[in-house]
């Protein structure tokens, strides 16, 4: 494991509890998804760009869809 991996696996546990803990207060579903699947992307086998990918778009989702 690369210096880069280990750093994208840091960032995105923080960012993932973070949504995870805002969608539970602000009762947003969507948020609350979107946190809890940055938390699981690390553990499927992917490449760094595509897991990059997934992870951009689990991030930036919330701010375009809102229930």
């Amino acid at each position: 494991m690369s210096g880069y991996e280990m750093f994208f696996y840091i960032i995105t546990s923080a960012l993932s509890l973070s949504y995870i803990v805002y969608g539970k207060k602000q009762h947003n579903s969507i948020t609350l998804i979107c946190g809890l699947g940055l938390g699981v992307i690390p553990y499927f086998d992917l490449q760094m760009w595509q897991m990059s990918l997934v992870a951009l778009g689990l991030i930036v989702l919330p701010y375009f869809i809102s229930i």
